[in-house]
């Protein structure tokens, strides 16, 4: 089953992780980069992006892990 990019996000005081298109929470995490990591991983399995939001909801970080179309060198 396929899953959708993976968001760490910041909510109500705690850090969680959820996977797009799903109702799916891991966490919470106590720090972020506890949740980071966590997200990181999720989303190698899934083969996903990984956004990282900040405490202001705005992307902070993004990466590809596994299938990236985008035909861009480099």
């Amino acid at each position: 089953m396929p899953h959708g990019d993976v968001e760490t996000v910041h909510i109500d005081g705690q850090w969680w992780n959820k996977v797009e298109g799903t109702n799916d929470r891991h966490g919470p995490h106590r720090t972020k980069e506890q949740a980071v990591e966590e997200g990181r991983d999720l989303a190698r399995g899934f083969k996903s992006e990984h956004i990282i939001k900040g405490l202001d909801g705005r992307i902070h970080e993004q990466n590809t892990y596994g299938h990236d179309p985008r035909n861009i060198p480099g």
